[in-house]
């Protein structure tokens, strides 16, 4: 997989094709490109699709690493953590928004909405 088109469009992330993962990302970092447009909510959303396609160091909430791309069951569980993350009010170690945005966009890779952040 290059840096900006998957090698098999057969490829899936979730439930997801790649390339349409890969779209999901390159739209959302066009419109948070510029320092001003940048929220953590958007910093969250690229963490996730990023780590989702295999190319983060580690995943944005757990910091779990992979080999290439995540199976459903570790982004399942990153989806998990990001709602654990998001409900602990005392123990919080990221903004809240950043993992809205990581949850967000995890949740729309393995399926569990099609609202596309």
């Amino acid at each position: 997989m290059t840096e900006s088109q998957p090698a098999d469009s057969a490829v899936t992330v979730g439930v997801r094709k790649a390339a349409e993962v890969e779209r999901a990302f390159a739209e959302l970092e066009a419109g948070a490109g510029a320092p001003n447009h940048q929220t953590q909510w958007s910093r969250g959303a690229l963490a996730g699709y990023l780590w989702a396609l295999g190319r983060g160091d580690g995943a944005p909430v757990t910091g779990v690493r992979t080999e290439g791309l995540p199976g459903n069951d570790v982004l399942t569980a990153e989806v998990d953590a990001a709602n654990v993350a998001l409900e602990n009010q005392v123990e919080r170690t990221v903004p809240r928004d950043y993992s809205q945005g990581v949850h967000d966009a995890l949740a729309w890779v393995c399926g569990h909405t099609d609202s596309r952040p």
